[in-house]
């Protein structure tokens, strides 16, 4: 008998854990060119009629670049991160 999948909603399974090195950068590329581009065109441009049209085909043009960069950077920032951070467990007193 196999173990019951957790799952994400009905009868949706999560995916394994595999995929958070791929997702997580997905969904935080996502959010953060989306916020960026969102403020700099609203403090360049104003609101305006179609302001979400135009933020929106400007976005996915960021996403489309932050998705790579971040996929890039984020194993060397992780790196420089280890040489300030101490990642060694805690050990019992």
């Amino acid at each position: 008998m196999q173990p019951e999948r957790a799952m994400i909603f009905g009868s949706v399974p999560k995916l394994p854990m595999k995929y958070m090195a791929w997702l997580m950068p997905l969904v935080l590329s996502c959010l953060m060119s989306g916020t960026i581009s969102f403020a700099n065109m609203l403090m360049n441009l104003g609101w305006f009629e179609g302001f979400l049209s135009r933020w929106f085909s400007t976005w996915m043009i960021s996403w489309l670049m932050a998705y790579p960069v971040v996929l890039i950077f984020l194993p060397l920032v992780r790196r420089l991160m280890s040489l300030i951070i101490d990642t060694a467990p805690p050990t019992a007193k």
